[in-house]
């Protein structure tokens, strides 16, 4: 029997990593589920915020990456409406996966195209765009976008994928409800460390690392903002790209007004694959984010066995009770602070105990086969 044929539309696709948690997401859909379905996704030929071409890709051809999916990776030039209509008529598949609601070329041509030809599944990925905190960011041209969705019919027999009930409940909050919503939760990357990364932990020592994106949301200037209040001796390294140069202005200013005692080190972009030996090298993920749909990096983080001091504005909750590090109010920073210093007081016996327990955590989270099923059924009708 044939695999079921699955069409992806995505803005940004790997080798691209800058557009941060939805290329991840993409990226593990299609690994755990590729035995399963046969996957094609169209993408652009570029990274987020970058204007030159993947070196190691072909442009404006299909392409077949090392793990067998095919890719048609599309040029600036060639990314138009007519192209697009031609490479889905062209392209054979039994249900079409579209990521995010505001894209024009990946998301709202596709939609609008796929249903006025035929009836087959149309699955859009919410990707916590429903969010109140997503919602009130331009609001009123927000508001614009749905009254004219709705004038359209745009969403009408569209199936949203919602990561959990709390995002099922904004997507119907936005889109009534009557509107078909499936519940699945982000899968996670195949877990390819099977022993614990060992790390030697002092007393009187703590190494902190954040890897996010530099813009308000990630909320890297409040964490410099703690640490200006954290009495021990930190180090604190952090990656991402710069998404706002003026955010980044603002940060630079906090770094240079940290007390003696703190360390913080911008050590620019790393690359997706980079990640998880990256942070075998720290003691703690330190991410006082906004919020977060999912947090691939923060799951990442407890893979390698690194616990993580992180807000309560996240799916990753009650870490404190798991013993895999602390979800912290934001209204608090005192306390991010004072955890903090209790860490870096930790010495290997202790900080041993949330190492093991946030890898043996991750261990059971990533072959729970319930969210492969999960993700599974939302390709079936």
């Amino acid at each position: 029997m044939s695999k079921k044929k699955i069409l992806i539309f995505i803005d940004w696709y790997l080798p691209g990593y800058k557009a941060g948690g939805p290329v991840q997401s993409v990226a593990n859909l299609v690994e755990n589920l590729k035995d399963e379905f046969d996957f094609s996704i169209i993408t652009r030929d570029t990274d987020y915020c970058e204007s030159s071409p993947y070196s190691n890709v072909k442009s404006d051809e299909w392409n077949i990456l090392p793990n067998g999916i095919k890719v048609y990776y599309i040029s600036k030039e060639q990314l138009t409406r007519s192209n697009l209509k031609k490479m889905m008529s062209n392209t054979a598949y039994d249900a079409v996966y579209l990521n995010g609601i505001f894209s024009l070329y990946f998301t709202l041509i596709p939609l609008y195209y796929f249903r006025k030809k035929n009836k087959k599944l149309l699955v859009i990925a919410a990707r916590g765009m429903f969010a109140s905190s997503a919602m009130n960011v331009k609001k009123n041209k927000k508001q614009f976008f749905f009254r004219v969705i709705k004038v359209l019919q745009l969403f009408d027999n569209v199936l949203f994928h919602a990561t959990n009930e709390k995002e099922k409940l904004e997507i119907i909050k936005v889109l009534g409800d009557k509107t078909g919503v499936r519940i699945a939760a982000n899968l996670p990357h195949k877990m390819s460390i099977q022993t614990l990364p060992p790390r030697i932990k002092l007393s009187n020592t703590l190494r902190l690392v954040n890897v996010a994106r530099i813009a308000p949301e990630k909320n890297l200037l409040v964490a410099l903002e703690i640490l200006k209040m954290v009495k021990s001796n930190v180090e604190f390294d952090f990656y991402g790209p710069i998404y706002s140069q003026a955010y980044w202005s603002q940060c630079k200013i906090a770094l240079d007004n940290l007390p003696s005692n703190i360390k913080a080190n911008y050590k620019g972009s790393i690359e997706s694959d980079r990640v998880l030996d990256l942070l075998k090298e720290y003691h703690f993920m330190f991410m006082p984010t906004r919020g977060e749909n999912f947090g691939h990096v923060i799951l990442q983080s407890l893979t390698v066995g690194c616990p993580v001091i992180i807000s309560n504005k996240t799916p990753w909750v009650e870490l404190q009770e798991k013993n895999i590090g602390w979800d912290l109010p934001l209204g608090h920073t005192e306390k991010f602070a004072e955890v903090i210093d209790q860490c870096t007081k930790m010495d290997q016996k202790e900080f041993d105990i949330l190492s093991k327990a946030s890898f043996d955590y991750a261990s059971a989270f990533i072959n729970n086969k319930e969210i492969i099923e999960q993700n599974k059924h939302l390709f079936i009708v």
